[in-house]
Formats: structure tokens, C-alpha cells, sequence
């Protein structure tokens, strides 16, 4: 599986919920990720309003000569997005298992107040192995 750089979780308003670094080269200090995290969801309302076409949910792929950046938005505005290696497929699949793991761990936690950052030791063992998954294992779920 190709090396995944970073995970963020950011909720409607565009504050950072949670933030995992993979072990990236430039690994960032909290408020790099916070800055990253908000010029995301900014550029990512932007580009909403400014797509010609009609109902655009937003930038789902950013492909720099470095990384590549995928968004997945949930329904309720939350977004999840990951930093990778150029190139690396099906980072959608990805996403979508993040967000099930998201709403079985977090969502159904009675103790996780909404829009607050994430403290969840199940969310993070489960998330921690879904990375780590070979990609064939994660496709065939």
C-alpha cells in the first residue's frame, strides 16, 4: 500500500477534530496542522460556489508534484481528508472506511460531545489497523 503522510478530520464550521501524522518527512506542529486544516476547508467552500456546475460538492482531489490530497465529505458538512504519495489508488475506499469507523466509534460514543476533538482509544486502535491493511484486504470489504 502506498504511504499515507496524514489524516485530518475537520468539522462543519472548519475547525480541526482530529489530525494523525503517518510519519511524513515534514512532519507539521499544531498549529501548522490547524493552518492546513483551515485553508482546506476554506479553499474547499470556494470552490463550491465558484464550479460551474450546479450541486459541486467541492474539490474531492488535489494532485500536487509531491502528494496527493483526497476529501471525502459526509453528509453533515465533516470532512475527511488524507495526504499521500502521488498516485496512490483508491484512497476513496479509504476514506469511506475512515468514515464508517468515524460514526461506529465516535458518533456512537455516549461520552463525545459533537464538533469537539476526537479522544477515543477504539477509534484510534480501529483506525490504526485500517491503515495499515493491505489494500486488496481493504477493497474486499
Amino acid at each position: 500500500m502506498a504511504a499515507i503522510y496524514s489524516l485530518y478530520i475537520i468539522n462543519k464550521s472548519g475547525g480541526l477534530i482530529f489530525y494523525k501524522d503517518y510519519g511524513s518527512k515534514g512532519r507539521m506542529d499544531t498549529n501548522d496542522s490547524l493552518r492546513v486544516a483551515s485553508l482546506w476547508h476554506s479553499m474547499h467552500a470556494i470552490s463550491q460556489q465558484l464550479s460551474p456546475i450546479n450541486g459541486c460538492s467541492g474539490i474531492e482531489l488535489l494532485e500536487a508534484d509531491t502528494f496527493d490530497l483526497h476529501c471525502f465529505q459526509s453528509l453533515t458538512g465533516t470532512k475527511f481528508f488524507v495526504v499521500c504519495e502521488t498516485g496512490t489508488q483508491h484512497m476513496e475506499a479509504l476514506l469511506k472506511v475512515i468514515y464508517e469507523l468515524y460514526t461506529d466509534y465516535v458518533l456512537k460514543n455516549p461520552f463525545y460531545e459533537m464538533e469537539m476533538p476526537i479522544r477515543c482509544e477504539l477509534f484510534d486502535i480501529n483506525l490504526t489497523q485500517a491503515i495499515q491493511k493491505d489494500r486488496v484486504a481493504l477493497l474486499g470489504r
